[in-house]
């Protein structure tokens, strides 16, 4: 197991894969290549960090099977569609069901070295909210139901007062609850404490 990130390419084309390795090994990143969707699947572990770089048309698991499969299992990989001509509107609803990126053959290789380079930024910014989203779920579980309803309200942009009300208790408690938020949920100031809310939501952008 390894942390480095990796262009996985799928692509039935042995021709293609060869090509495709050396072009990606040639400035440094590490690469794995796979003839079909089911040998990808054999061999790839959930959590592994870089991109996939995947041929529409194959024998058996189609390029879009798989992701859409990637997809139901939660893995959030970013994918790199490599398109024929003909493929454009397939390869536009990969985009729609979340691919990254596509790219017509003949491509321009400087094209997709930019294309692998943006996706594994974009993993590596979705792994780092990842793990901030986990940090902050740890920290939200520190937190007494009472002080979760301060929080809601601190984050709604309602004032001690408004929430003093609402929970039927004096603003001196508000305040009390409000100062035990911000130490267990370390934030230092009311903005980081809504950013930490939206991103334990779902939001944020990785």
């Amino acid at each position: 197991m390894t942390s480095e990130p990796t262009v996985f390419v799928v692509d039935d084309d042995q021709a293609m894969r060869t090509s495709l390795k050396w072009l990606i090994e040639s400035i440094g990143m590490r690469v794995r290549t796979f003839e079909s969707a089911d040998h990808f699947l054999s061999t790839y572990y959930p959590g592994q960090a870089g991109c996939l770089l995947l041929d529409v048309r194959m024998p058996g698991m189609s390029g879009l099977e798989l992701q859409r499969h990637l997809a139901r299992q939660e893995i959030r990989l970013p994918v790199i569609i490599i398109t024929g001509h003909g493929d454009v509107a397939m390869a536009v609803r990969a985009m729609k069901s979340g691919a990254v990126d596509f790219i017509e053959k003949p491509f321009n290789d400087e094209e997709l070295l930019r294309s692998i380079r943006n996706a594994l930024d974009f993993d590596r910014r979705q792994r780092s909210l990842q793990a901030e989203r986990a940090e902050i779920a740890a920290r939200l579980a520190e937190l007494t139901p009472r002080e979760h309803e301060v929080m809601d309200r601190v984050t709604e942009g309602l004032s001690n007062k408004e929430i003093a009300s609402s929970l039927g208790v004096s603003a001196k408690t508000v305040e009390a609850h409000r100062a035990r938020v911000m130490d267990k949920m370390r934030a230092g100031s009311l903005a980081e404490l809504v950013r930490m809310a939206l991103i334990a939501a779902g939001g944020g952008q990785p």
